[in-house]
């Protein structure tokens, strides 16, 4: 069985062809808080670029995101910690 961050990346790369994408588990920073769970697999960073956020907004662009990964978001994964990025943005800020 495939773990939560593979599926989240599949679903990113099939969604939103991404020309960068970096998926953090960050489980463990959030032991004891709220959604997190033993086995980690509930807190994560993403950082993604891809051109299918050309000429979207913050909160558009997060949207897009949590309608791919709905399902992973219903079941174990409880925090997403969002970095959405055009290619020409993220050139911009290399």
């Amino acid at each position: 069985m495939p773990t939560y961050a593979e599926r989240i990346r599949a679903k990113l790369e099939a969604g939103l062809a991404p020309a960068s994408l970096d998926i953090l588990d960050e489980s463990a920073k959030h032991a004891g808080h709220a959604g997190a769970a033993p086995g980690g697999e509930t807190h994560f960073r993403v950082r993604i670029v891809s051109a299918a956020f050309a000429g979207q907004g913050r909160v558009d662009r997060q949207r897009k995101v949590y309608a791919l990964l709905a399902e992973e978001l219903a079941e174990r994964v409880h925090a997403l910690a969002l970095e959405t990025r055009t290619p020409e943005e993220a050139a911009r800020s290399a």
